[in-house]
Formats: C-alpha cells, sequence, structure tokens
C-alpha cells in the first residue's frame, strides 16, 4: 500500500454530529478510502495540514433527478438549459458535468429520487457514466399494474415479493411512490383535478390511503434500507395541505419519508392573493410530535428551471397555469413523467409563497436529524444553488434582505418575517450530510467516525456562507482528492448503491 492510501487531516475543525463532535480541533486518519482510528505508526501517514479548515462528511443529497427518461426529456424540452449559460449553471446538465459540480460543492452521494421499474436499466446506464459519486435510484413500483393489482387485492405476501423481484431486477435502492394511484386516474381522463385519499380509483376497489398503507407496510415488511419515500397527492394544488396532513395520519406509527414537502403546503382553494397562502403550521405541529416521519423540503430558489416530476397530472396542471409548453413522458401506459421548463420569479405571488413556504418548513421543525436539505433538483432549483439555500437558513440578516425583495403580499402576510432562527454549522452539517446519510440507511456515510467511507470535504470558515459552501477548499472521495478551490482534480467511478435483499 502506497503513502497515497494513508494520511491525515491534520487539525482541522471537526463538525461530525453522529458522534457529537461540534466544532472539536482534532485529526482524521484516512487508510484506504477508509477512516481509521489513530494508527500505532502515524509516521506511515502523510500529513494534510487541515488547520483553520472546517472538516465535515461529504454531502449526501437524498432527492435529486440526475438520470434516466425524465432527465433527458428535460434536456430536449429545455436545450438552452442543459448547457452552461452566463447567468449561471446548466438546470440539467449532462451526466459527466452533473458529477463534477456535485463534487466541487463537497457532495459525494446522489439519488435518483424517481425511475419506473421500466426505465432502470437506461437509468443505470447513464449512471455508470456519472464520475466521482456514490449513487441510486428510487424505483416507482406502486405504478407497475401488477404491484397495484397486488396492493388492491390486500395480498401482502404477493406484494412483498413483488417488491423484492422489481428492486432486484431494478438494482433500486427505496421505493418512491408519486401521488398513490395517479397513473389510474390519468388512464381514465381524470387529470388536474383534486380528489382526496379516500377517493376510489377508477375500475379498483382500492384508494389511495389504502395504497399508501399497504406499500409503506410491505416496505417495512422487505426490509429495505429506507423507509417508503412519499410524493402524495394534489402536488402544487391550493389547500393541498390537507391532502399532506391526511398522509401524515395515514402513517401514524409507521416510517415514512415525505418527498418535497414544500409542494404540499398549500392553503386556500385558488391561485389569488386573498386566498392562496402557508398551510405549513399545522403539518410541522403534527410532523413534530410524530418522529417516525422525515422529509425533505423541496426548496424553491428564483431563476429558470426545469420540473420533471413522477406526477403527470400534476404537470399538465402546471402546464396549463402557466401557458407553459410541456412533455408527458409515459412508459408502457403505467406511468411516467411531466416535464416543463419553468421560472421563477421574486414578484410572483405564487412563486413568492413557494419559497416563503419552504424555508418555514426549515425554520420551525424542531429536529433537524428528520429533514433533508433539498431543491427537489432541478424542480425547485439547481442543486448548485444549495450554498445560497444554506445561507438563508443560517443568516437571517441575509434572509431578511431577500424577504424584503419578494411580492409585498407575501411579506405581509407569510410567517417567514417572524422567525429568527438561524442553523448553526452544526445544524447545516446535520441536514446536508448526517439526516440524509441516516434516513437513506447509509452506514458508512454522514459520519467521520472510524469505518465510515473517506468521503470528507475541508471548507474555509466564513460568515459568507454561500461563499464558503459553493467553493470548498478540499473534497475527498473514498479518500481520493476529487476537488480542490473548485477545480475538479480526479474522476473515479464511483458506486452503485443497490438494496440487498
Amino acid at each position: 500500500m502506497t503513502a497515497a492510501h494513508r494520511f491525515v487531516l491534520r487539525g482541522g475543525t471537526i463538525h461530525d454530529p453522529a458522534h457529537g463532535r461540534d466544532g472539536l480541533v482534532a485529526d482524521i486518519w484516512i487508510e484506504n478510502g477508509t477512516v481509521v482510528g489513530a494508527p500505532a505508526d502515524p509516521a506511515a501517514f502523510a500529513v494534510v495540514d487541515a488547520a483553520g479548515l472546517v472538516i465535515m462528511p461529504g454531502g449526501v443529497d437524498l432527492h435529486s433527478h440526475v438520470a434516466g427518461p425524465k432527465v433527458n426529456a428535460g434536456r430536449r424540452i429545455a436545450p438552452h438549459l442543459a448547457r452552461e449559460r452566463a447567468a449561471g449553471p446548466a438546470a440539467v446538465p449532462t451526466i459527466h458535468a452533473t458529477g463534477a459540480l456535485y463534487a466541487a460543492l463537497g457532495y459525494t452521494t446522489v439519488f435518483d429520487a424517481a425511475i419506473a421499474t421500466g426505465a432502470a436499466a437506461i437509468a443505470h446506464a447513464e449512471l455508470d457514466d456519472l464520475p466521482i459519486l456514490d449513487k441510486g435510484i428510487y424505483l416507482l413500483a406502486a405504478d407497475d399494474a401488477d404491484m397495484l393489482a397486488a396492493l388492491t387485492a390486500h395480498d401482502m405476501h404477493r406484494c412483498e415479493a413483488l417488491l423484492r423481484e422489481k428492486m432486484h431486477a431494478g438494482r433500486g435502492w427505496a421505493v418512491k411512490v408519486a401521488n398513490p394511484g395517479g397513473p389510474s386516474f390519468w388512464k381514465y381522463g381524470r387529470r388536474g383535478d383534486h380528489h382526496d385519499l379516500d377517493t376510489r380509483l377508477p375500475e379498483r376497489q382500492v384508494t389511495p390511503r389504502q395504497i399508501l398503507d399497504r406499500l409503506v407496510r410491505a416496505v417495512q415488511s422487505v426490509g429495505l434500507p429506507h423507509s417508503l419515500h412519499v410524493h402524495t397527492a394534489n402536488l402544487g394544488l391550493p389547500g393541498n395541505w390537507r391532502t399532506m396532513l391526511e398522509t401524515m395520519r395515514t402513517f401514524d406509527g409507521l416510517p415514512a419519508h415525505l418527498a418535497h414537502v414544500q409542494f404540499h403546503s398549500y392553503s386556500g382553494g385558488d391561485l389569488d392573493e386573498g386566498s392562496f397562502g402557508s398551510g405549513v403550521a399545522p403539518l410541522v405541529e403534527h410532523f413534530n410530535t410524530r418522529d417516525t416521519l422525515t422529509l425533505d423540503v423541496g426548496q424553491i430558489l428564483f431563476g429558470d428551471t426545469v420540473a420533471m416530476t413522477g406526477d403527470s397530472a400534476a404537470a399538465e396542471h402546471l402546464a396549463q397555469a402557466t401557458g407553459t409548453p410541456w412533455m408527458s413522458h409515459d412508459l408502457h401506459l403505467e406511468g411516467g413523467c411531466g416535464v416543463l421548463p419553468i421560472a421563477y420569479k421574486e414578484k410572483s405571488l405564487i412563486h413568492a409563497w413557494q419559497w416563503a413556504i419552504g424555508l418555514e418548513w426549515f425554520l420551525t421543525v424542531t429536529d433537524p436529524w428528520r429533514v433533508a436539505l433539498s431543491t427537489d433538483h432541478p424542480n425547485g432549483a439547481h442543486f448548485t444553488a444549495y450554498p445560497v439555500l444554506m445561507q438563508l437558513l443560517g443568516d437571517e440578516a441575509f434572509r431578511r434582505e431577500a424577504l424584503a425583495r419578494i411580492h409585498p403580499a407575501v411579506r405581509k402576510r407569510s410567517p417567514l418575517a417572524g422567525i429568527r432562527r438561524e442553523y448553526s454549522l452544526q445544524e447545516l452539517c446535520i441536514v446536508t450530510r448526517a439526516a440524509p446519510a441516516r434516513i437513506a440507511g447509509l452506514a458508512h456515510k454522514g459520519h467521520l467516525g472510524v469505518g465510515a467511507d473517506a468521503d470528507i470535504t475541508l471548507y474555509r470558515p466564513s460568515r459568507d456562507l454561500a461563499r464558503m459552501f459553493s467553493m470548498p477548499a478540499k473534497v475527498y472521495k473514498a479518500g481520493i482528492l476529487v476537488a480542490e478551490d473548485g477545480t475538479v482534480k480526479a474522476l473515479p467511478s464511483g458506486r452503485t448503491l443497490a438494496a440487498s435483499l
């Protein structure tokens, strides 16, 4: 073993929430891609001076969209957003650029959160070309006719057998459900309308609530590392906070992960100034007392991007509301994605509410260990905007300045104006690393303890958090220096993370 395989990060300031280290100055020893204990022969380890630098585990993006047919559809429908621009990075970059951009930010693991089972092989073929990062996919297994039939029949033995079969064939990490029963409503012409969790599916004796209840129990019984990943019904529709609350009540006592909750937290009955607003307060009140639930926020940030969702009905509704051309990418008539470009604007009433609602979620959830930072890339914003989001959370003055620029009705009515909470560096480390790794079931990631993968990011401390987190001093992936001061230094192949059942 050469000296390059053994080194010590000496004298850095460590943030490792999983082991209670908050600003502790200590050494991190790495051997052959793994964090190890202090060796008997330290002279065999090369020394990397980390004095004055902040050391965190590599970032883990629990919910993103980086590969597969939907992303390629996004590149086709908005080719001007698929390449670097003077205004910023591509909203849907190439797979090679995706790995390099994530790594340059200090992220070392990513999950694509919505892959149809029939598209798994295509997604994996693309992810094989994703450099540096470890990666995995969540399978939309409940869209398949055979799984839906088993769920309808309440045949749990069959459900569990199908889950094992589909996870093995698709090399999936988790099961995602997007708008439970949504493809059935879609096939029978029920598009863009509200349906509550107790509306029976066309031609089937089952409701969305029953699908959720049976599916979450099957996932738990099979023993997947990550709990059921849930995009509930009525995404993006006014008044949908009630659907989200009923979804959480469906899971009382059961482990489930709630995806991009910002898009499911709207009050009112119409898209107008008087009725549309935040429905976060009753949802957070419920969530804070249910420790089996976790979530990611799906924060929107202002600018141009591409929306892509496994919920085609929601995409059609958004396209009709905005007059934007869109694409319905169906797969074998069992599921698919809706894709369309979108520009979020500070002075738009709806967009300003979305921005404020996401931040309200982040700042009123009491336990950061149950929250994963996300923008639902690229739906809310490109992942390279994460440093700006981290500053919005950690710098109340910066957040107040941003609030002053948005639509005046939102400034007046949003609870955000009265929230003074600021995330500490430790809390930012939790929501970008430690919590996503724990929620996803990644025992060797998100921490710096002995046995952890040597996925490590070194930052220069700064009061300007956006600057600090956008330009790491060094990024290591499995002990290999892959980025330094924003420049990619190496392009190793990351691992595919697939559940072992």
